[in-house]
């Protein structure tokens, strides 16, 4: 008599394999932001992964057509918020450069003190939240007292920490006070301790090690498929960087070395942001040592505020004031584009005028957009756990992503 589980056996092993789904995400607090994955998994294993964006999405180049051009500013603000100044001073050099301005080569080096202290402060989140998605938080509640201090040089130049509103177009609203350059050499002594510090906890450290080499990673040739830029790009093997490649604000003037990994991994991604961040460093100081005279904004009268005495006492200047406030400054007509390594990567500013008062268009190369693209190509065939460890050491910031 034939067992009936001899013919149930060949039925079962013809029936299709059962994966379950899983939401990481839209509020799962391990995603860092706003946005959703929605895998499909084998046991623990990722078999595939399809990304939702748009949770957050402020329609931020629709807006921009709608507002005068130094009220454009703010928005950048909110875009990557870790190291909002690179947006506000990205956004301003590609006014300025339809506006055809030339720029005082003391407002350019300021502008790259602010920038790489932004970068550095960037840095500091990526490279410490990858600590505590791998199981390490003393570095985060450390190393983040440093970010602080930056916050509170930024409060003193222009009154704000997070979402700064720093620089204007043409330059800054005023010159760094004596308090503002203390406060900078004071980072610029303290940070480096607190930097080996970190390196000391993480870089050599085991299990940190076998949490992040081998995970999370990409060829050079998929990276510049999807158009990588950064960190990203960088930890891939390839040594593009917007401030070698295409200068602006005179980081012709400085010497640094483009830090490169090798397998595009978690691990590299770690290791060339915390050397970017010793680079930046001495970019600031050489920017400090160099620092040229004159004025602190250049002569664009029609986007740049008179200061409060002239408006008060001179015709033109309340004129101008008025102008300014009330988004009356028209702009030539002229199409372009304009470029910053941003702290996730190539930062765009794609910008069309019809000599109005307000872009005809505008157009945001968001870094954070294109990573995504990538991240469920990256993930197929990991842990879960790897999954957030990768999205972490890809820096992913909803605000950016979403715009």
């Amino acid at each position: 008599m034939m067992d009936v589980t001899d013919e149930i056996a060949p039925k079962i092993e013809k029936e299709e394999k059962q994966y379950s789904y899983l939401n990481l995400g839209p509020t799962h607090p391990a995603t860092h932001g706003i946005f959703q994955n929605v895998l499909k998994m084998d046991g623990e294993v990722i078999v595939d992964s399809e990304p939702t964006i748009g949770y957050i999405h402020r329609a931020f180049e629709k807006l921009a057509e709608h507002r005068p051009y130094n009220q454009i500013t703010p928005i950048t603000d909110r875009m990557n918020y870790c190291s909002s100044p690179l947006n506000n001073i990205g956004w301003h050099m590609a006014v300025e450069k339809l506006l055809d301005v030339e720029i005082p080569k003391r407002v350019q080096y300021l502008r790259v003190i602010i920038m790489e202290l932004a970068r550095i402060s960037d840095h500091i989140i990526c490279n410490t939240v990858i600590g505590v998605d791998t199981g390490a938080a003393t570095g985060y509640f450390y190393v983040f007292q440093q970010r602080e201090k930056i916050y509170e040089i930024y409060e003193e130049i222009c009154g704000a920490r997070l979402t700064t509103n720093i620089d204007r177009i043409g330059g800054f609203e005023r010159d760094f006070s004596p308090k503002v350059w203390e406060k900078i050499n004071t980072f610029l002594v303290e940070f480096p301790v607190v930097l080996k510090e970190l390196e000391n906890l993480l870089s050599r450290n085991r299990i940190f090690m076998d949490r992040t080499i081998g995970c999370g990673g990409i060829s050079a040739e998929r990276a510049l498929n999807y158009s990588f830029s950064g960190p990203n790009l960088r930890a891939a093997g390839i040594d593009y960087d917007v401030r070698v490649m295409n200068p602006y604000s005179s980081y012709e003037d400085f010497d640094f070395v483009i830090p490169v990994g090798k397998n595009g991994d978690v691990y590299d991604r770690f290791m060339v942001r915390n050397e970017e961040m010793w680079q930046s460093l001495s970019i600031i100081k050489q920017a400090i040592k160099k620092l040229p005279k004159g004025p602190f904004h250049a002569n664009v009268p029609e986007f740049y505020l008179p200061p409060k005495e002239a408006v008060y006492n001179n015709m033109e200047a309340l004129i101008y004031h008025f102008k300014i406030v009330m988004g009356e400054s028209d702009i030539p007509k002229g199409e372009i584009y304009h470029c910053i390594e941003g702290g996730n990567g190539e930062l765009g500013f794609y910008l069309i005028s019809d000599g109005g008062r307000t872009p005809f268009r505008l157009h945001l190369r968001r870094p954070c957009f294109i990573y995504y693209q990538a991240y469920p190509e990256i993930i197929q065939g990991s842990m879960l756990s790897d999954a957030i460890l990768t999205m972490s050491s890809m820096n992913v910031i909803a605000g950016e992503l979403d715009a």
